[in-house]
Protein backbone atom coordinates (compact mmCIF):
# COMPACT_ATOMS: atom_id res chain seq x y z
CA UNK A 1 0.00 0.00 0.00
CA UNK A 2 1.06 3.43 -1.13
CA UNK A 3 1.31 6.24 1.66
CA UNK A 4 1.46 9.97 1.38
CA UNK A 5 2.82 12.14 3.73
CA UNK A 6 1.71 15.98 4.33
CA UNK A 7 3.48 18.31 6.64
CA UNK A 8 2.25 21.73 7.83
CA UNK A 9 4.44 22.99 10.26
CA UNK A 10 7.74 23.52 11.81
CA UNK A 11 11.14 21.82 11.27
CA UNK A 12 10.05 19.51 13.94
CA UNK A 13 7.29 18.58 12.67
CA UNK A 14 9.11 17.69 9.26
CA UNK A 15 11.43 15.62 11.17
CA UNK A 16 8.37 13.99 13.16
CA UNK A 17 6.79 12.89 9.51
CA UNK A 18 9.53 11.28 8.09
CA UNK A 19 10.47 9.16 11.22
CA UNK A 20 6.43 7.93 11.19
CA UNK A 21 7.00 7.50 7.07
CA UNK A 22 9.97 5.27 8.36
CA UNK A 23 8.04 3.48 10.70
CA UNK A 24 5.38 2.51 8.22
CA UNK A 25 7.59 1.48 5.23
CA UNK A 26 9.77 -0.30 7.99
CA UNK A 27 5.47 -1.96 8.16
CA UNK A 28 5.71 -3.09 4.68
CA UNK A 29 4.12 0.06 2.89
CA UNK A 30 5.35 1.98 0.33
CA UNK A 31 6.52 5.75 0.02
CA UNK A 32 3.93 7.34 -2.60
CA UNK A 33 5.78 8.37 -6.07
CA UNK A 34 4.54 11.37 -7.94
CA UNK A 35 1.38 11.05 -9.55
CA UNK A 36 0.56 7.59 -7.83
CA UNK A 37 -2.95 7.18 -5.85
CA UNK A 38 -2.19 7.16 -2.07
CA UNK A 39 -3.76 4.45 0.08
CA UNK A 40 -2.92 6.33 3.09
CA UNK A 41 -2.23 9.92 3.59
CA UNK A 42 -0.68 10.88 7.14
CA UNK A 43 -1.24 14.67 7.83
CA UNK A 44 0.96 16.02 10.11
CA UNK A 45 -0.69 19.51 11.99
CA UNK A 46 0.26 22.60 13.35
CA UNK A 47 -1.52 25.04 15.26
CA UNK A 48 0.20 27.62 16.16
CA UNK A 49 -2.09 30.04 14.86
CA UNK A 50 -5.85 30.08 14.22
CA UNK A 51 -4.84 30.43 10.79
CA UNK A 52 -2.90 26.80 11.08
CA UNK A 53 -6.14 24.98 12.32
CA UNK A 54 -7.77 26.35 9.54
CA UNK A 55 -5.27 25.22 6.89
CA UNK A 56 -5.70 21.99 8.98
CA UNK A 57 -9.44 22.00 7.86
CA UNK A 58 -8.75 22.61 4.40
CA UNK A 59 -5.53 19.98 3.57
CA UNK A 60 -8.31 17.44 4.87
CA UNK A 61 -11.01 18.39 3.20
CA UNK A 62 -9.10 18.37 0.05
CA UNK A 63 -7.05 14.93 0.97
CA UNK A 64 -10.59 13.36 1.11
CA UNK A 65 -12.10 14.73 -1.67
CA UNK A 66 -8.73 13.81 -4.01
CA UNK A 67 -8.68 10.47 -2.19
CA UNK A 68 -11.91 9.67 -1.14
CA UNK A 69 -11.21 5.62 -0.64
CA UNK A 70 -7.52 6.66 1.19
CA UNK A 71 -6.91 6.24 5.00
CA UNK A 72 -6.64 9.57 5.82
CA UNK A 73 -4.04 9.77 9.81
CA UNK A 74 -5.02 13.16 11.21
CA UNK A 75 -1.71 13.78 13.92
CA UNK A 76 0.25 16.46 15.21
CA UNK A 77 0.10 19.54 17.32
CA UNK A 78 -3.61 20.34 15.92
CA UNK A 79 -5.41 17.21 17.80
CA UNK A 80 -3.11 17.42 20.96
CA UNK A 81 -4.15 20.95 22.01
CA UNK A 82 -7.39 20.70 20.76
CA UNK A 83 -9.00 17.21 21.03
CA UNK A 84 -12.69 17.96 20.86
CA UNK A 85 -12.06 19.88 17.91
CA UNK A 86 -10.33 17.26 15.41
CA UNK A 87 -12.40 14.42 16.82
CA UNK A 88 -14.97 16.73 14.45
CA UNK A 89 -12.89 16.51 11.42
CA UNK A 90 -14.72 13.34 10.04
CA UNK A 91 -12.53 13.60 7.24
CA UNK A 92 -10.00 11.81 9.26
CA UNK A 93 -10.14 7.72 9.89
CA UNK A 94 -7.73 7.70 12.62
CA UNK A 95 -6.73 10.91 14.62
CA UNK A 96 -3.89 10.86 17.11
CA UNK A 97 -1.55 13.48 18.93
CA UNK A 98 1.66 14.06 19.76
CA UNK A 99 2.63 11.77 22.82
CA UNK A 100 2.02 8.35 21.28
CA UNK A 101 3.60 7.95 17.58
CA UNK A 102 4.80 4.59 18.18
CA UNK A 103 0.92 3.44 17.53
CA UNK A 104 0.75 4.79 14.27
CA UNK A 105 1.21 1.25 12.45
CA UNK A 106 -1.18 -0.81 14.71
CA UNK A 107 -3.70 1.91 14.63
CA UNK A 108 -3.51 1.46 10.56
CA UNK A 109 -3.33 -2.26 10.46
CA UNK A 110 -6.33 -2.15 13.28
CA UNK A 111 -8.87 0.17 10.83
CA UNK A 112 -7.78 -1.80 7.65
CA UNK A 113 -9.00 -4.73 9.46
CA UNK A 114 -12.38 -3.31 10.73
CA UNK A 115 -13.15 0.08 9.44
CA UNK A 116 -14.05 1.82 12.72
CA UNK A 117 -12.80 5.08 13.11
CA UNK A 118 -9.79 5.50 15.88
CA UNK A 119 -9.10 8.49 18.21
CA UNK A 120 -6.29 8.08 20.63
CA UNK A 121 -5.16 11.51 21.70
CA UNK A 122 -2.84 10.29 24.82
CA UNK A 123 -2.77 13.54 27.60
CA UNK A 124 0.94 14.80 28.13
CA UNK A 125 2.04 13.95 31.47
CA UNK A 126 4.04 16.11 33.94
CA UNK A 127 7.31 13.52 33.64
CA UNK A 128 7.07 12.35 30.74
CA UNK A 129 10.03 10.93 28.49
CA UNK A 130 11.64 12.19 25.99
CA UNK A 131 9.65 9.56 22.71
CA UNK A 132 12.11 7.52 20.95
CA UNK A 133 11.97 8.45 16.79
CA UNK A 134 14.03 7.97 14.04
CA UNK A 135 15.08 8.69 11.04
CA UNK A 136 17.35 6.04 8.71
CA UNK A 137 17.09 8.85 5.45
CA UNK A 138 15.49 12.29 4.71
CA UNK A 139 13.63 11.34 0.79
CA UNK A 140 14.60 14.39 -1.44
CA UNK A 141 17.08 15.96 1.14
CA UNK A 142 20.24 17.06 1.59
CA UNK A 143 20.49 18.17 4.85
CA UNK A 144 19.44 16.33 7.83
CA UNK A 145 16.94 17.47 10.93
CA UNK A 146 17.38 15.98 14.15
CA UNK A 147 14.92 16.40 16.76
CA UNK A 148 16.64 16.61 19.91
CA UNK A 149 14.15 18.14 21.97
CA UNK A 150 10.58 18.56 22.98
CA UNK A 151 8.26 20.55 24.86
CA UNK A 152 8.69 23.73 26.65
CA UNK A 153 7.83 25.38 29.95
CA UNK A 154 7.70 28.95 29.31
CA UNK A 155 3.66 29.50 29.15
CA UNK A 156 4.36 32.91 26.55
CA UNK A 157 1.49 34.48 26.74
CA UNK A 158 0.13 33.99 23.32
CA UNK A 159 1.39 30.75 22.57
CA UNK A 160 -0.28 27.45 22.71
CA UNK A 161 2.51 25.16 22.12
CA UNK A 162 3.29 24.09 25.77
CA UNK A 163 -0.22 22.60 25.68
CA UNK A 164 0.16 20.77 22.31
CA UNK A 165 4.07 19.67 23.28
CA UNK A 166 3.57 19.31 26.80
CA UNK A 167 6.90 20.42 29.44
CA UNK A 168 10.29 20.05 28.28
CA UNK A 169 12.27 16.74 28.04
CA UNK A 170 15.21 16.06 25.63
CA UNK A 171 16.93 12.95 24.03
CA UNK A 172 19.62 10.70 25.06
CA UNK A 173 22.92 12.00 23.97
CA UNK A 174 24.02 8.79 23.03
CA UNK A 175 20.89 8.29 20.95
CA UNK A 176 21.26 11.26 19.11
CA UNK A 177 24.95 10.40 18.16
CA UNK A 178 23.82 6.82 17.03
CA UNK A 179 21.51 8.49 14.33
CA UNK A 180 23.49 11.18 13.18
CA UNK A 181 26.85 8.82 12.48
CA UNK A 182 24.24 6.73 10.73
CA UNK A 183 22.80 9.81 8.55
CA UNK A 184 26.24 10.74 7.65
CA UNK A 185 27.50 7.36 6.55
CA UNK A 186 24.71 7.95 4.07
CA UNK A 187 25.99 11.04 2.85
CA UNK A 188 24.44 13.55 4.76
CA UNK A 189 26.58 16.32 4.81
CA UNK A 190 24.47 18.91 7.22
CA UNK A 191 22.66 18.40 10.20
CA UNK A 192 20.00 20.61 11.18
CA UNK A 193 19.73 20.54 15.36
CA UNK A 194 15.95 21.14 16.12
CA UNK A 195 13.36 21.05 18.97
CA UNK A 196 10.42 23.12 20.33
CA UNK A 197 12.54 24.95 22.42
CA UNK A 198 16.17 23.55 21.35
CA UNK A 199 18.16 25.83 24.18
CA UNK A 200 16.54 24.16 26.81
CA UNK A 201 18.20 20.72 25.54
CA UNK A 202 19.50 19.20 28.38
CA UNK A 203 20.49 16.18 31.04
CA UNK A 204 21.93 15.73 34.33
CA UNK A 205 25.65 15.29 32.15
CA UNK A 206 25.46 17.41 28.89
CA UNK A 207 23.72 20.66 27.39
CA UNK A 208 23.45 21.82 23.74
CA UNK A 209 26.73 22.74 23.52
CA UNK A 210 27.78 19.45 24.40
CA UNK A 211 25.92 17.79 21.84
CA UNK A 212 27.28 20.75 19.06
CA UNK A 213 30.89 19.58 19.81
CA UNK A 214 29.74 15.55 19.78
CA UNK A 215 28.86 15.52 16.28
CA UNK A 216 31.67 17.68 15.06
CA UNK A 217 33.89 15.02 16.13
CA UNK A 218 31.69 12.47 13.56
CA UNK A 219 33.31 11.54 10.58
CA UNK A 220 31.51 12.93 7.47
CA UNK A 221 29.51 15.75 8.74
CA UNK A 222 30.65 18.80 7.36
CA UNK A 223 28.57 21.19 8.76
CA UNK A 224 26.09 21.63 12.11
CA UNK A 225 23.23 24.09 12.01
CA UNK A 226 21.07 25.32 14.67
CA UNK A 227 17.64 25.88 14.60
CA UNK A 228 15.67 28.95 16.86
CA UNK A 229 17.32 29.40 20.30
CA UNK A 230 16.63 31.49 23.14
CA UNK A 231 18.80 34.45 23.71
CA UNK A 232 19.56 33.59 27.52
CA UNK A 233 21.59 30.21 26.11
CA UNK A 234 23.86 32.77 24.68
CA UNK A 235 27.01 33.41 27.22
CA UNK A 236 30.39 34.01 27.24
CA UNK A 237 31.43 30.34 27.18
CA UNK A 238 28.50 29.30 24.64
CA UNK A 239 29.83 31.75 22.09
CA UNK A 240 33.15 31.09 23.06
CA UNK A 241 32.94 27.03 22.76
CA UNK A 242 30.51 27.44 19.88
CA UNK A 243 33.01 29.61 17.86
CA UNK A 244 35.88 26.86 18.10
CA UNK A 245 33.64 24.03 16.27
CA UNK A 246 34.78 24.97 12.91
CA UNK A 247 31.53 23.07 11.38
CA UNK A 248 29.33 25.28 13.02
CA UNK A 249 26.79 27.35 10.95
CA UNK A 250 27.00 31.38 11.73
CA UNK A 251 23.54 31.56 11.31
CA UNK A 252 21.61 32.31 14.44
CA UNK A 253 17.37 32.59 14.59
CA UNK A 254 17.31 34.04 17.68
CA UNK A 255 13.55 34.21 19.03
CA UNK A 256 12.62 37.75 19.76
CA UNK A 257 9.15 38.51 18.90
CA UNK A 258 9.04 42.14 19.95
CA UNK A 259 11.69 45.01 20.48
CA UNK A 260 9.68 46.47 22.69
CA UNK A 261 9.91 46.17 26.46
CA UNK A 262 6.51 46.80 27.26
CA UNK A 263 5.24 44.22 24.77
CA UNK A 264 7.91 42.01 25.70
CA UNK A 265 6.78 42.13 29.11
CA UNK A 266 3.01 41.32 27.97
CA UNK A 267 4.51 38.36 26.24
CA UNK A 268 5.59 36.93 29.49
CA UNK A 269 9.26 36.97 27.61
CA UNK A 270 12.05 36.32 29.81
CA UNK A 271 14.50 39.07 28.46
CA UNK A 272 14.68 42.84 27.77
CA UNK A 273 15.30 44.39 24.05
CA UNK A 274 19.06 45.50 25.73
CA UNK A 275 19.66 42.01 26.97
CA UNK A 276 18.77 40.37 23.66
CA UNK A 277 20.88 42.84 21.86
CA UNK A 278 23.70 42.49 24.30
CA UNK A 279 23.93 38.64 23.47
CA UNK A 280 24.23 39.17 19.83
CA UNK A 281 27.29 41.67 20.26
CA UNK A 282 28.41 38.87 22.49
CA UNK A 283 28.08 36.25 18.92
CA UNK A 284 29.47 39.26 17.17
CA UNK A 285 32.74 39.28 19.42
CA UNK A 286 33.28 35.22 17.92
CA UNK A 287 31.96 35.31 14.57
CA UNK A 288 32.80 37.03 11.31
CA UNK A 289 29.45 38.90 10.18
CA UNK A 290 26.95 36.04 11.28
CA UNK A 291 23.62 36.50 9.73
CA UNK A 292 20.63 36.74 12.33
CA UNK A 293 17.09 35.93 11.85
CA UNK A 294 14.23 36.15 14.00
CA UNK A 295 10.30 35.95 14.11
CA UNK A 296 8.50 39.47 14.88
CA UNK A 297 4.54 39.78 15.97
CA UNK A 298 3.20 42.73 15.23
CA UNK A 299 -0.15 43.88 16.81
CA UNK A 300 -0.05 41.75 19.59
CA UNK A 301 -2.57 43.23 22.09
CA UNK A 302 -1.92 46.80 24.23
CA UNK A 303 0.43 47.57 21.37
CA UNK A 304 0.26 51.33 20.82
CA UNK A 305 1.79 53.08 17.67
CA UNK A 306 4.30 54.07 19.65
CA UNK A 307 5.81 50.36 21.05
CA UNK A 308 5.42 48.91 17.23
CA UNK A 309 8.26 52.01 16.37
CA UNK A 310 10.68 51.23 19.05
CA UNK A 311 10.14 47.65 17.85
CA UNK A 312 10.65 48.44 14.35
CA UNK A 313 13.36 50.78 15.42
CA UNK A 314 15.32 47.87 17.28
CA UNK A 315 14.84 45.47 14.69
CA UNK A 316 17.25 47.85 12.37
CA UNK A 317 19.31 48.41 15.00
CA UNK A 318 20.18 44.54 15.24
CA UNK A 319 20.90 44.23 11.66
CA UNK A 320 18.90 41.36 11.43
CA UNK A 321 19.57 39.20 7.84
CA UNK A 322 16.05 38.49 7.52
CA UNK A 323 13.15 38.72 9.45
CA UNK A 324 9.69 36.67 9.58
CA UNK A 325 7.01 38.78 10.53
CA UNK A 326 3.57 37.73 11.93
CA UNK A 327 0.32 39.30 12.46
CA UNK A 328 -0.56 38.47 15.83
CA UNK A 329 -2.90 35.59 16.02
CA UNK A 330 -5.48 34.84 18.97
CA UNK A 331 -5.43 31.30 20.23
CA UNK A 332 -8.42 30.19 22.62
CA UNK A 333 -6.65 28.73 25.67
CA UNK A 334 -3.73 31.15 25.89
CA UNK A 335 -3.49 34.51 28.28
CA UNK A 336 -3.28 37.01 25.31
CA UNK A 337 -6.85 35.73 23.53
CA UNK A 338 -8.17 37.46 27.20
CA UNK A 339 -5.93 40.60 26.49
CA UNK A 340 -7.67 44.12 26.70
CA UNK A 341 -6.68 46.19 23.77
CA UNK A 342 -7.01 44.14 20.63
CA UNK A 343 -5.64 45.47 17.96
CA UNK A 344 -7.95 45.72 14.58
CA UNK A 345 -6.89 43.91 12.20
CA UNK A 346 -6.35 46.52 9.64
CA UNK A 347 -3.68 48.25 11.56
CA UNK A 348 -1.92 44.87 12.81
CA UNK A 349 -1.71 44.49 8.35
CA UNK A 350 -0.17 47.84 8.10
CA UNK A 351 2.44 47.48 10.67
CA UNK A 352 3.39 43.69 9.23
CA UNK A 353 3.57 45.35 6.03
CA UNK A 354 5.87 48.20 6.79
CA UNK A 355 7.77 45.62 9.05
CA UNK A 356 7.98 43.02 6.16
CA UNK A 357 9.68 46.11 3.89
CA UNK A 358 11.95 46.92 6.73
CA UNK A 359 13.12 43.27 6.95
CA UNK A 360 13.71 42.83 3.46
CA UNK A 361 15.79 46.45 3.09
CA UNK A 362 18.28 44.27 5.81
CA UNK A 363 18.38 41.03 3.97
CA UNK A 364 19.84 43.14 0.51
CA UNK A 365 22.14 45.42 2.77
CA UNK A 366 23.30 41.95 4.78
CA UNK A 367 23.92 39.80 1.64
CA UNK A 368 25.96 42.63 -0.78
CA UNK A 369 28.24 42.59 1.89
CA UNK A 370 29.30 39.10 0.24
CA UNK A 371 29.52 40.40 -3.07
CA UNK A 372 32.53 39.63 -4.53
CA UNK A 373 33.65 37.25 -1.43
CA UNK A 374 33.96 33.53 -1.72
CA UNK A 375 32.02 31.18 0.35
CA UNK A 376 31.12 27.43 0.85
CA UNK A 377 27.59 26.45 -0.76
CA UNK A 378 25.50 23.02 0.25
CA UNK A 379 23.63 22.58 -3.02
CA UNK A 380 20.10 21.26 -2.77
CA UNK A 381 18.07 21.13 -5.77
CA UNK A 382 18.07 22.18 -9.74
CA UNK A 383 15.87 24.42 -11.18
CA UNK A 384 16.02 25.29 -14.89
CA UNK A 385 16.10 29.20 -15.29
CA UNK A 386 15.92 30.09 -19.65
CA UNK A 387 15.95 26.56 -21.06
CA UNK A 388 19.59 26.58 -18.52
CA UNK A 389 20.27 24.10 -15.57
CA UNK A 390 20.77 26.15 -12.36
CA UNK A 391 21.79 24.10 -9.16
CA UNK A 392 20.25 26.11 -5.79
CA UNK A 393 21.73 26.12 -2.56
CA UNK A 394 22.94 27.52 0.91
CA UNK A 395 25.68 29.40 2.42
CA UNK A 396 26.77 28.88 6.23
CA UNK A 397 25.47 32.08 6.56
CA UNK A 398 21.78 30.26 5.11
CA UNK A 399 22.51 32.76 1.87
CA UNK A 400 20.23 31.21 -1.12
CA UNK A 401 22.57 30.83 -4.01
CA UNK A 402 22.23 29.85 -7.43
CA UNK A 403 24.84 28.40 -9.96
CA UNK A 404 25.10 27.43 -13.47
CA UNK A 405 25.98 23.46 -13.75
CA UNK A 406 25.45 20.73 -16.18
CA UNK A 407 26.50 18.40 -13.36
CA UNK A 408 24.34 16.74 -10.79
CA UNK A 409 26.00 18.27 -7.32
CA UNK A 410 22.97 18.07 -5.35
CA UNK A 411 24.55 17.00 -1.86
CA UNK A 412 28.06 18.24 -3.06
CA UNK A 413 29.42 21.64 -1.03
CA UNK A 414 31.58 23.87 -3.29
CA UNK A 415 33.33 27.00 -2.82
CA UNK A 416 32.15 29.28 -5.28
CA UNK A 417 32.24 33.40 -5.92
CA UNK A 418 29.09 35.34 -5.16
CA UNK A 419 29.04 37.51 -8.17
CA UNK A 420 25.56 39.53 -7.38
CA UNK A 421 22.04 39.54 -7.06
CA UNK A 422 20.70 37.04 -9.24
CA UNK A 423 17.52 39.04 -10.71
CA UNK A 424 20.20 41.52 -11.33
CA UNK A 425 22.95 38.81 -13.21
CA UNK A 426 20.95 36.94 -15.45
CA UNK A 427 18.29 38.47 -17.90
CA UNK A 428 15.21 36.36 -17.44
CA UNK A 429 11.93 37.45 -16.79
CA UNK A 430 10.69 35.07 -15.14
CA UNK A 431 13.31 34.33 -12.69
CA UNK A 432 11.04 34.80 -9.64
CA UNK A 433 8.66 32.68 -10.83
CA UNK A 434 11.59 30.31 -10.58
CA UNK A 435 11.80 30.48 -7.16
CA UNK A 436 14.74 32.93 -7.75
CA UNK A 437 13.89 36.25 -5.72
CA UNK A 438 15.81 39.57 -6.21
CA UNK A 439 17.65 38.20 -2.56
CA UNK A 440 19.19 35.50 -3.90
CA UNK A 441 22.40 35.53 -4.90
CA UNK A 442 24.44 34.21 -8.16
CA UNK A 443 27.63 32.09 -7.85
CA UNK A 444 30.33 31.27 -10.00
CA UNK A 445 33.06 28.64 -9.89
Amino acid sequence: MKVSTITLGCKVNQYETQAMLNQLLQGGFSACQTGEDADIILLNSCTVTSTSDHKVKQTLHKARREHPHAVIVLTGCMPQAFPELAEDLTDADIVLGNSNRSSLLPHILQYLSTRQRIIDIVPHQTKEKFESMSVENFYERTRAFIKIQDGCNRFCSYCIIPYARGRIRSREFDNIKQEVTELAQKGFKEIVLTGIHLSSYGNNENKLIDVVEMIAGIEGVERIRLGSLEPNIVTEDFAKRLAKVDKICQHFHLSMQSGCDNTLKRMNRHYTSDEYFEKCELLRKYFDNPAFTTDVIVGFPGETQEDYEISREFVKKVRFSELHVFKYSKRDGTVAAKMENQIPEPVKTERSEDLIKVGENLTMEYRRKFIGKKVSVLFEEIINVAGENYWVGHTKEYIKVIMKSDKDISGDIKNVSLIGFANECLNCENIEKKGVGKEIMLATI
